[in-house]
């Protein structure tokens, strides 16, 4: 299982699945990350965190410990 949080700094990837429950899993959903969206990997803070990614047009951060719970391809 490839999460967000192992891709690489350029790379464009699409969301198989979301892990986590209840608010956690919903919050990931407003930002607007589901199934099948295609996210590109800005930049990664020298320590992993956090992540900056593009979602939809728009740039996000996300915590490391939210990048693991999105499950890529």
């Amino acid at each position: 299982m490839k999460t967000l949080r192992d891709v690489k700094c350029g790379e464009t990837v699409s969301v198989v699945k979301l892990h986590g429950e209840g608010a956690t899993k919903r919050r990931i959903m407003d930002m607007g990350i589901t199934k099948k969206t295609s996210i590109f990997v800005r930049k990664v803070a020298p320590l992993g965190d956090p992540v900056e990614v593009t979602v939809r047009g728009y740039e996000l951060s996300l915590r490391k410990a939210d990048a693991e719970m999105i499950e890529v391809q």
